[in-house]
């Protein structure tokens, strides 16, 4: 009896002390529900929106984008300015002294070579070692890094346990001395970096001021590196992510993280720019539900949600829109007063929707071909076959997607680049499709081209194509535009089809893994170039999940790297998104994306309307005292700081 009590007593204390430990978060300044729960807090391992926008809080990069501003210019981070050199490949970024670590130790220049380093590394994984491969030497490091390795894991099978802990130590020191003499990244003193570019990259200060960027913490990251002795790797590991471990550079730190509950953050009294915040504490609740956020905001639980996705915000929209016709007048007065969408929300007093906000974003949605000869279980893809993938990608009707299924007024896409988004830049027509069809005898015309092209790769009716699977992750609509997605390819082509849904985390490790035949996917924009966009389709990118591979694209975009005339530069890269969306279709871009946010603009400040949709949240202000505060102040409209 006594054994079978003691592990009994021994469940019931653990249970207590679980209890008694989850208490909950206290009352947070400012309350908000990401889009999603956090996966990673590394920011040279993030790619996620919801991992970034939680990244901006915890970390400082060397410039910042002054999201307030109409242009989101570059403004001092850790480098309080900056040199450039006339042909600008050269930079070199002056630290401010009282840039400090959480634990108030100096943030210097060795801290940026380090955390870069880190990205540059093939066993880091990187979403986005591509862009730090724009600097003198990188690219060759990370090609040298996979060819050392590959050749001492094999030369390491014939070593004993301690002959191999003592090579793989001298390996990776090789690797240090190597990146020292080759990358073109140097620390001159603690507060001043230089850096090299192999070509002139238009648009590096705003990749600088990406949250990838972000430097981390050497002296705690390294207890959690390991060097593999059988592989000579470097076994990265995430547990100083983690309060009250993560020591952090930027306005705010992790106070706790509890799994698929909750993170709470607290203002950094480090932070060299503490004094410009207007909030103490940041407080995110992890809520799934579409309706339960609704729900929460309206009964004032949180002051913000970032992604509205119940079903009944088609309507709450269409409310907010009739308001804005029978006060037409109004209306246009304040947009010719200069004022940005949220302001004249707080303008108009008795609008009953002026809590919900969409907003056209930097951004599209689309589905995925796997472009892999074989599928990840040994079948043969059909999709490796362009012509397969563009005569799918013909029937699809978009219209019918955006008009009956997600009603909100998301723009059809053509192109994977949002159309006008980028000053100076012009969109190819793009693939034609179902949609464009006048009449049926023009829809027909499609289908039968569609099912010529399969018949052309080997398939002589579509019937022929084994079950199509399409790969989504549960919540955000996912399920129900898939659904649209398989019924069009049912009615016009015949097809089977087989929706395969999957948990967050599931999904995303299929989709890395090649695990689809087809699958959803979406990307906003992270800086002001086409690139941010059309180098998702190279054929070594972090990003490419489909495995796309193309000599002719990576080249119009190697031409496009080294090409100083800007007008010469924007036709090389119009004719790389021409060809992936017109010819090779490696991905069927759907719709753009419409960003639907929830709050008060009478209660919080800071938000801000630009389609990039980057939120600072550091500029969050509230605006009433009725949660403890002593003044009732204005909305702060984007131009306003």
């Amino acid at each position: 009896m006594l054994k079978l009590l003691v592990p009994f007593l021994a469940l019931v204390a653990a249970i207590f002390g679980v209890v008694a430990t989850d208490r909950p978060d206290p009352e947070a300044d400012f309350t908000f529900i990401n889009r999603g729960d956090v996966t990673t807090l590394d920011p040279q391992r993030m790619s996620w929106m919801q991992d970034l926008r939680v990244a901006r809080l915890l970390y400082e990069p060397l410039v910042r984008l002054d999201v307030l501003s109409d242009d989101y210019h570059i403004i001092p981070g850790v480098a309080e300015s900056w040199d450039v050199s006339d042909d600008l490949t050269e930079y070199t970024f002056h630290l401010r002294d009282n840039a400090k670590w959480s634990n108030g130790d100096p943030v210097t220049a060795h801290d940026f070579v380090y955390s870069w380093r880190r990205a540059l590394l093939p066993e880091t994984a990187a979403d986005y070692t591509a862009l730090f491969q724009n600097i003198d030497g990188a690219k060759e490091f990370f090609t040298w890094r996979s060819e050392q390795t590959k050749a001492y894991a094999k030369a390491a099978r014939d070593m004993s346990p301690e002959q191999q802990r003592k090579a793989s130590q001298e390996l990776w020191e090789e690797a240090e001395r190597y990146f020292d003499e080759h990358v073109a990244l140097h620390a001159i003193d603690d507060h001043t970096l230089h850096v090299r570019l192999t070509y002139p990259t238009p648009y590096w200060l705003d990749l600088c001021a990406f949250i990838v960027f972000a430097p981390v913490y050497q002296p705690l990251v390294q207890q959690y590196e390991q060097i593999d002795p059988e592989t000579g790797l470097v076994k990265l590991k995430l547990g100083w992510t983690k309060p009250p471990l993560i020591v952090s550079n930027g306005p705010f730190v992790l106070e706790s993280w509890r799994f698929k509950r909750s993170l709470f953050l607290r203002a950094n009294p480090n932070w060299w720019n503490k004094d410009s915040l207007d909030i103490e504490t940041i407080a995110i609740p992890s809520v799934e539900d579409p309706n339960s956020q609704v729900l929460a905001f309206e009964s004032g639980s949180v002051d913000w949600v970032s992604d509205v996705n119940a079903d009944y915000r088609i309507q709450m929209l269409a409310d907010k829109q009739a308001f804005y016709r029978e006060n037409q007048e109004q209306y246009d007065q304040l947009v010719a007063a200069g004022l940005d969408r949220f302001a004249i929300d707080a303008a108009l007093p008795d609008d009953p929707r002026k809590n919900i906000h969409a907003i056209p974003a930097f951004g599209t949605y689309w589905y995925n071909f796997n472009c892999l000869e074989t599928l990840a279980d040994g079948r043969a893809n059909p999709f490796h076959d362009a012509r397969v993938r563009r005569a799918f990608a013909m029937c699809i009707d978009k219209q019918r997607l955006v008009d009956d299924v997600l009603r909100i007024g998301n723009p059809v896409a053509r192109t994977i680049i949002p159309p006008g988004s980028i000053a100076g830049y012009t969109s190819p027509a793009g693939l034609k499709c179902i949609s464009d069809a006048k009449n049926e005898q023009e829809r027909q015309a499609i289908i039968d081209e569609a099912k010529a092209l399969i018949a052309e790769a080997g398939y002589p009716s579509p019937t022929d194509l084994p079950r199509i699977e399409l790969l989504f992750n549960k919540d955000g609509g996912h399920d129900l535009i898939a659904q649209q997605i398989a019924r069009d390819w049912e009615k016009y082509l015949g097809v089977r089809t087989f929706l395969a849904q999957k948990e967050i985390k599931v999904y995303k490790d299929d989709l890395k893994k090649q695990n689809y035949m087809a699958s959803r996917a979406g990307w906003y924009g992270d800086y002001a170039d086409p690139t941010t966009f059309l180098d998702l389709c190279r054929t070594d990118d972090g990003n490419n999940d489909r495995k796309y591979s193309s000599e002719v694209f990576d080249g119009l975009l190697d031409r496009a790297k080294v090409e100083t005339d800007p007008v010469a530069r924007t036709k090389l890269l119009t004719e790389a998104e021409r060809m992936i969306m017109e010819d090779d279709l490696p991905m069927v871009p759907l719709f753009h994306y419409v960003t639907i946010y929830l709050f008060d603009p009478d209660e919080v400040t800071g938000l801000n309307p630009h389609p990039r949709t980057q939120q600072n949240l550091y500029y969050i202000d509230m605006l009433r005292d009725d949660k403890g505060r002593n003044e009732v102040k204005p909305y702060r409209h984007a131009g306003q700081s």
